[in-house]
């Protein structure tokens, strides 16, 4: 006897009653391996259920541990409990002998209060073997099928009320595929291991196959417990599905400051006031052969502007209004596409506004002459003096003038700007006026400065 394990018993079932509380184990003799015992699942009216490599070399099964002085032993199939038929046994001493029991098949023991029932599955009758494996023909894009050849059926067995379940034969399948790392922006190889119940004519696994892969069946967990081994790998198989992701940064120059700074943004918080350059990154994973950005006027884009075949576009928004960008990719023939997040960037309608003083003294403050802007996608501003000669003129709204003159710093008074400048949403600015240079006063140095 090679088996062998005590198992209080405290349930009670809706049939029969189950043993009061003392230990009951069974033992097996004439087998080759080692039967193995698994806990049953609840709800079931069964205590354990015993796998045996080939039942039919089980000579003997003793059930010892039952204190009771009258027993009945019965045995029952896929109607479940309520149909079981008697069985002989024999006593030894205080222990219950089966001979030749039958596999796929439950006991019940009975010792005329109460009961302890068990199911003896036969794996013979459910030999697992692997013969090939290779892709379904008709595929989708949210998961990849495969074909398994081989036998590795269900392995079946029944409560006690005749509901049938399955135990799983944990068949390790394993296979590499893409995913996407959200901290480093990219997709990793991953290796995924699924366990499989049984071998079935389609298995389908998610994720799917976004790489270059091979697949690799081994098990089951029983054949393992035996140290046999059934294993099979597959030939390496092209990315059945496309996946994308995507990540925009747009440069924002601050009004009225200098430099610039590059944000990351999500969906939504682009933008803002033109002209606005943003750039839309694509990433993809290896199936994936045509790419394209979208441009719409509406959020379902059903009002494509613009399409970019680029992975990576670089725009300026130079007008004002909402508009919308998401990134496509598609396999080959183009049966399967994934689409990434939209973007809303949001260009908003222009302004100008024009300070008539400023202090360029080099104590930090109000020392540069700069116009207020939002969305100006043209500007162009020429400063004179009052005799009409040209000081300064510069294009670009965000900068400014320092009250220099051929590098000396001109004296206080008024001088005179001319700005004309066109806003994202078209309008027009064609503005002149007055530019007041306080009296400032340098550390060491009397009021004024120096002008030719």
């Amino acid at each position: 006897m090679d088996h062998k394990k005590l198992f209080p018993l405290l349930i009670s079932f809706a049939i029969f009653p189950a043993f009061s509380s003392f230990a009951i184990s069974v033992d097996f003799d004439g087998n080759s391996k080692r039967v193995i015992e698994i806990p049953a699942e609840k709800n079931t009216g069964l205590e354990l259920i015993f796998v045996a490599n080939n039942a039919r070399e089980i000579n003997k099964m003793v059930i010892s541990g039952a204190t009771g002085t009258k027993f009945e032993v019965s045995r029952y199939s896929n109607l479940g409990g309520g149909y079981a038929e008697n069985i002989a046994f024999s006593l030894d001493g205080n222990n219950i002998v089966i001979d030749n029991p039958e596999g796929n098949m439950g006991y019940i023991i009975n010792d005329g209060a109460s009961n302890f029932c068990f199911w003896l599955v036969d794996y013979s009758s459910y030999q697992l073997s692997l013969r090939n494996v290779e892709l379904a023909e008709e595929q989708e894009c949210e998961s990849t099928k495969l074909h398994i050849d081989g036998n590795g059926k269900d392995i079946v067995y029944f409560t006690i009320d005749g509901r049938q379940r399955v135990l799983s034969r944990d068949i390790s399948l394993k296979y590499s595929t893409l995913e996407w790392d959200e901290e480093n922006e990219v997709f990793n190889m991953v290796e995924i291991d699924k366990d499989l119940a049984s071998i079935s004519s389609t298995t389908t696994l998610t994720p799917p196959f976004y790489c270059n892969t091979q697949v690799k069946v081994s098990g089951d967990r029983f054949l393992k417990e035996w140290s046999e081994y059934e294993e099979i790998e597959s030939g390496i198989f092209p990315p059945t599905a496309v996946a994308v992701n995507s990540k925009a940064e747009q440069t924002n120059i601050s009004e009225n400051e200098e430099g610039s700074n590059v944000i990351k943004v999500e969906t939504e918080g682009l933008g803002g006031s033109a002209p606005a350059d943003i750039t839309f990154y694509g990433y993809v994973t290896d199936g994936v052969l045509h790419t394209e950005w979208q441009m719409a006027s509406d959020p379902e884009f059903d009002y494509i502007l613009y399409r970019f075949n680029e992975q990576d576009v670089s725009y300026t928004f130079t007008e004002e209004g909402r508009y919308y960008m998401r990134f496509i990719g598609s396999n080959a023939d183009g049966s399967c596409e994934s689409i990434g997040d939209t973007y809303t960037i949001m260009i908003g309608a222009s302004d100008l506004r024009i300070p008539n003083a400023f202090s360029p003294n080099n104590d930090g403050v109000n020392d540069v002459w700069k116009v207020g802007y939002r969305s100006l996608i043209e500007f162009k501003c020429w400063i004179f003096d009052s005799k009409g000669n040209r000081m300064f003129e510069f294009d670009d709204p965000s900068s400014g003038w320092d009250g220099k003159y051929r590098g000396k710093t001109v004296n206080p008074g008024v001088y005179y700007y001319v700005i004309q400048a066109t806003g994202a949403d078209g309008k027009k600015y064609k503005r002149s006026g007055d530019i007041n240079i306080l009296n400032y006063k340098k550390y060491g140095e009397s009021t004024g400065g120096a002008q030719e």
